[in-house]
């Protein structure tokens, strides 16, 4: 028997990475109370995890984009199966354990959502090591390597920081999308850093009491080498980019209220997306709102449409100086 092929990276321009995928099951319930049995409405499947999720939308608005990613166990076929679907063209790495579940209960009588979310899988240091190889061969031709999504638990702490030199080595531009050690423990190396107030809070180990604060932290991550830009997510409010030339504001886009899950993946997919078609950091950036944007108009963490995200580009104001 011949040995599985692998799929072909060539001319993929964007590579993710995906160190703790997931089976996202999305449901109803008309109400959660403690103690009762919750009787649910129908159920959403999709491949997720943060590098999966970036892949589905980058795909989505017609890049050409590859995923690595570990899976183990029925719920890791299930994953790649999904993957399958979605057209992405991936590179699963096989791993003992079983990949992990993430379930999310959108409850009507209040519009509450509620999200559980499992550790996943130890991996072994031989997986782990496994897992840096296929992503040095799935890069060696990639424009950007995007690194989103948490590590699974045993993890090294500086993981992310071995990515980061192996994009060095390649000569490829590290988008990294993380938070807890894996973000504490970046040195250098990262192009664009993508990151909530709460997880730059994480990153600097001090309190960001306004957005003053927040742009003094993004600049001082760019001034220590750690990023050369910074992107600080504000859910509702916009976002906020940092430069070593400048610090800016995006303001969001008025939406009605929707799902916000797969948000930051699809903000990181597009503004790594336009950054591949070689527009200026800022216009990547107001792509990006204009995709996070169009999730709240998804089921589960079903990808955005493209026809969604074009439109309100167009909507999406120039940023400001700060």
């Amino acid at each position: 028997m011949k040995p599985p092929t692998r799929p072909s990276t060539c001319g993929s321009r964007i590579v993710t990475l995906t160190m703790n995928p997931a089976l996202d099951i999305t449901t109803t319930a008309d109400h959660v109370r403690p103690t009762e049995k919750i009787r649910c409405h129908g159920a959403r499947y999709d491949a997720g995890g943060g590098g999966i999720n970036v892949a589905r939308v980058a795909h989505v608005l017609g890049a050409s984009v590859f995923a690595v990613f570990p899976a183990g166990g029925q719920t890791g076929q299930v994953v790649a199966d999904l993957v399958v679907e979605a057209g992405v063209r991936f590179h699963r790495i096989n791993v003992a354990e079983s990949t992990r579940e993430s379930f999310t209960v959108n409850e009507t009588s209040s519009g509450r959502q509620y999200r559980f979310v499992l550790p996943g899988p130890r991996l072994s240091s031989a997986e782990q090591a496994r897992c840096l190889d296929e992503l040095r061969a799935a890069a060696r031709s990639a424009q950007f390597v995007v690194a989103s999504g948490s590590l699974p638990p045993g993890f090294p702490a500086d993981y992310y920081q071995r990515v980061a030199d192996i994009c060095a080595e390649l000569g490829a531009r590290l988008v990294l999308d993380t938070s807890g050690s894996g973000l504490r423990h970046i040195a250098s190396g990262v192009f664009l850093l993508k990151a909530s107030v709460r997880e730059l809070r994480e990153c600097v180990e001090c309190d960001l009491v306004g957005e003053s604060d927040q742009v003094a932290a993004a600049q001082e991550l760019i001034r220590c080498g750690r990023a050369e830009a910074v992107v600080v997510s504000l859910g509702s409010r916009g976002a906020l980019l940092a430069t070593r030339r400048s610090s800016q504001r995006f303001s969001a886009i008025s939406m009605r209220s929707g799902s916000g899950v797969g948000a930051g993946g699809a903000m990181v997919a597009a503004i790594t997306v336009g950054l591949s078609y070689g527009w200026p950091i800022e216009k990547s950036v107001r792509y990006g709102i204009a995709a996070g944007a169009a999730m709240l108009m998804t089921p589960g963490t079903a990808a955005c449409n493209r026809a969604d995200v074009d439109r309100l580009f167009e909507m999406a104001p120039e940023p400001t100086e700060v």
